[in-house]
């Protein structure tokens, strides 16, 4: 785990600022590989699934719109439901299994402690949206402070998703758990649902580039993977110079 923020020196700071001054006059870009395609590809796959899993559930569950929609059109949304769901469990645990040391990686980044930069940032990072041009957020590791927490949320959210979901499919098709069980698991599915909501919500809001300093962000995960040597510093400053040093996911490009 991080001992806390990497100190940089006015004189390390002076040399950064050079090199890319430098390297904007030779024409050429620095870029980080962020994101792997395997984990963009998980990513994609895992957020089109919950969206439409969120949209089908919604008809499963609210009465009234099974009443407007009709009976033969809830069964076939049902029906989706349940395929969808099934790949919405399957392709993360796929992806685990072909790459468990990036679930490892993940979860060491969710849990890592928080230091005096992760406070501070939580602290100024709703002015920071709106009033980007006027606060300097303090720099921030791999994955920033209240990403943590949101994208923590997330992974519980989406597992008491799958689980419940699992044990609701098995219980309208293989087994008959009770209606007890059924209703303690549907509870717990709605709770998913709504935690899943709320943060997948703001994960959008922020990944899609909608306030002004994450703007273009979304190509993270839906391009190349790839960030801007000097947007790395920009948002995670800590996680760019450590990867400026080991220069093994660093690639450079004509601009």
């Amino acid at each position: 785990m991080s001992k806390g923020p990497v100190m940089v020196s006015a004189e390390e700071t002076a040399k950064n600022k050079a090199f890319l001054e430098q390297m904007a006059a030779s024409g050429a870009e620095r870029y980080i590989r962020r994101h792997s395609k395997q984990a963009r590809w998980t990513h994609g796959i895992t957020i089109i699934a919950c969206i439409l899993l969120c949209i089908s559930g919604l008809f499963v569950f609210v009465p009234a719109l099974a009443a407007a929609a009709g009976a033969d059109t809830v069964f076939a949304i049902r029906m989706s439901h349940r395929v969808i769901g099934v790949i919405f469990v399957i392709v993360p645990l796929i992806s685990a299994i072909m790459a468990p040391k990036g679930v490892k990686h993940i979860f060491k980044n969710l849990f890592d402690r928080w230091d005096s930069d992760d406070k501070k940032w939580m602290m100024l990072f709703f002015p920071y949206l709106f009033m980007a041009k006027w606060i300097h957020m303090p720099d921030q590791r791999e994955v920033k402070s209240g990403q943590r927490f949101a994208d923590g949320m997330l992974w519980f959210a989406g597992a008491l998703m799958g689980i419940t979901g699992v044990i609701l499919l098995l219980g309208t098709t293989l087994f008959d758990f009770g209606s007890g069980v059924h209703g303690v698991t549907l509870f717990l599915h709605d709770i998913g649902f709504l935690l899943i909501a709320v943060f997948g919500l703001a994960h959008i809001f922020l990944g899609a580039g909608i306030f002004q300093p994450y703007r273009g962000t979304y190509k993270l995960m839906f391009g190349d993977g790839m960030v801007s040597e000097s947007d790395a510093l920009y948002h995670w400053g800590h996680w760019a110079r450590k990867e400026i040093a080991s220069g093994e996911n660093v690639i450079e490009k004509k601009a």
